[in-house]
């Protein structure tokens, strides 16, 4: 089976996780193994690699590209069960983590998934191929819920025109194909906005995040992917839009914050110090060159951070 995947800002990716010979890495979404091959480019014969993905169409190709590899494990997981992971293969530590989240490059391009606007489909964006699918939310979710929807995972402004439309159209027959959701969003999209980007695309990011529980999924991954890590190891994740780079930004930015006391305090009496420290200041993000081979690349940022602490304080708190 091809699975096609570029992976994206690559070079700099490779480079922020500080890759040492002997090291315990987990590439928590492996797809194709682009990223994966990468890190194993950078390790020694006691080197090891753990591969995740919850795709089946995605585990196969990483049993048959380093299969072989006694250095690799291949598991059929979510990145937010990492804790469960270690356990099962006894793996105390970790050295660094990769998170690239998102959708494929091969889940876009395989019209069946269900994942693309662009392709008459069934409509399904299931990352894991199995559970609920979209056509399940559009058919039968509440117009309140729709909305609701619409508005956290997608920022459509006009959720509400889209789920009456859906209210509508669902009344007369059920909403089973891609093609069919996107020209009803079409419809309820104001003409003059029609032609900005395409009407569909917000809402379709919108259900594959809900089908896929993706923001709860990222926020575990998050966490338990940081208290796997030993002193001095580092995550590093790759996002692809505005909700999940924000969760990951104020995540990292809680690891790195040290005394929480009032300012009016004179001294320090949290005794709370940093748990990480940020390797890069800013996001990286795909330069021209990239952008220019790989289009995709184009809303892509890369964040990493360094463990150096041992206490790990609970976001929020």
């Amino acid at each position: 089976m091809e699975f096609s995947h570029i992976p994206v800002i690559f070079e700099k990716t490779i480079e922020s996780l500080d890759i040492k010979p002997d090291g315990v890495y987990l590439d928590g979404t492996a797809g194709g193994g682009g990223h994966s091959a990468g890190i194993l480019r950078n390790l020694g014969e006691n080197g090891r690699l753990i591969c995740v993905d919850q795709d089946p169409d995605a585990i196969a190709v990483l049993n048959e590209r380093f299969g072989k590899d006694e250095r690799v494990s291949v598991v059929k997981a979510n990145f937010a069960e990492i804790p469960d992971i270690m356990r099962e293969l006894s793996i105390p530590q970790l050295d660094g983590v990769l998170m690239d989240i998102g959708v494929s490059s091969h889940q876009l391009d395989s019209a069946e998934r269900g994942f693309s606007y662009h392709s008459d489909a069934p409509l399904d964006m299931r990352m894991s191929q199995s559970g609920t699918a979209a056509a399940d939310l559009v058919n039968e979710l509440p117009y309140g819920e729709l909305v609701r929807i619409l508005y956290e995972y997608g920022e459509e402004k006009f959720a509400r025109n889209i789920a009456r439309a859906i209210e509508r159209e669902r009344q007369k027959s059920p909403i089973t194909t891609t093609l069919q959701l996107a020209e009803i969003v079409k419809s309820a999209y104001p003409a003059a906005k029609r032609h900005d980007k395409h009407p569909a695309r917000k809402t379709f990011q919108a259900l594959r995040i809900a089908v896929n529980g993706e923001l709860d999924r990222l926020s575990e991954g998050l966490d338990g992917a940081f208290a796997g890590l030993k002193i001095g190891g580092r995550l590093s994740v790759i996002t692809f839009h505005s909700l999940e780079d924000r969760m990951v930004k104020q995540r990292m930015a809680g690891w790195c914050e040290g005394c929480c006391c009032p300012k009016e305090f004179p001294v320090c009496v949290c005794g709370r110090k940093p748990s990480a420290r940020l390797v890069y200041r800013k996001p990286v993000e795909a330069d021209e060159k990239e952008l220019e081979d790989n289009p995709r690349s184009r809303s892509a940022k890369l964040r990493c951070c360094e463990r150096i602490g041992k206490e790990i304080y609970v976001h929020g708190v």
